[in-house]
């Protein structure tokens, strides 16, 4: 069991596809917080199964905040913020336990393997994860929600990664182009037609050359594709919000 004094906490819904390896790989950890928002699934008892969970039923309005809230259910000050659909492994966990955690103005930055439909991309990323919420926290944001990093926090950058399944299914692709596009569009406009078209079309180029995921094979273009359609559904909604108006 792990000796620091932090609690991960998730936010999930309708995540049983993912949720039982996410949990088997936090067995060390001694509090886990499950913050459902409106699940349907079978993800509350799959989580039920494991003794270190603690199930909080919540509601959903926008990402930050909702990691905000979510955080407040801790027994602990530092929290470890994982998605449902990602995996700690035993070396990632073992460089945790050997860091000192006595100055809460350290942010520790993680390294994360993204996963497509089984398929590793090239799309790895580093994101500050673990943080102290007596310190920072999340900001507001309804849609690519990020801790806060004051002026004086001490940002450390471990070695070892962690894995994120984040699309297991393809209907995953549409689900989350409906859910993402809505929280990016919110309250927004965007008056230029072509915006739309060079949003895109970069998208597309960013994803499959510049990133290199055209040596992904077919799993690449479908990605690349993908990263288009979430540009496109965005601002082509941000656009109809402007004609609206």
């Amino acid at each position: 069991m792990l000796t620091k004094p932090i609690s991960v906490v998730i936010m999930a819904k309708n995540a049983s596809d993912t949720i039982r390896e996410s949990l088997e790989s936090l067995k060390a950890f001694s509090e886990v917080i499950i913050y459902l928002n409106n699940s349907t699934d079978d993800t509350a008892e799959i989580s039920k199964e494991y003794k270190n969970v603690k199930i909080v039923d919540g509601y959903f309005d926008g990402f930050g905040d909702t990691k905000r809230r979510a955080s407040n259910y801790s027994k602990n000050d530092w929290i470890l913020s994982l998605d449902s659909d990602e995996i700690l492994n035993n070396k990632l966990i073992s460089e945790i336990e050997k860091e000192d955690f006595s100055n809460i103005k350290k942010l520790f930055r993680l390294k994360r393997n993204n996963y497509f439909l089984g398929h590793k991309t090239q799309n790895s990323d580093y994101i500050i994860r673990i943080y102290n919420r007596k310190y920072t926290n999340f900001n507001s944001n309804g849609v690519h929600e990020k801790i806060i990093v004051p002026n004086d926090a001490t940002v450390i950058t471990l070695k070892s990664s962690f894995k994120h399944l984040n699309i297991t299914n393809i209907n995953q692709t549409l689900t989350k182009i409906i859910q993402y596009t809505d929280l990016g569009a919110k309250d927004k406009k965007m008056c230029l037609f072509s915006v739309v078209i060079l949003k895109s079309i970069f998208a597309f180029f960013k994803t499959y050359i510049l990133e290199g995921n055209i040596i992904r094979g077919w799993v690449g273009f479908a990605l690349a594709i993908n990263s288009a359609n979430k540009r496109y559904y965005k601002y082509i909604k941000q656009f109809i919000n402007c004609k609206e108006n």
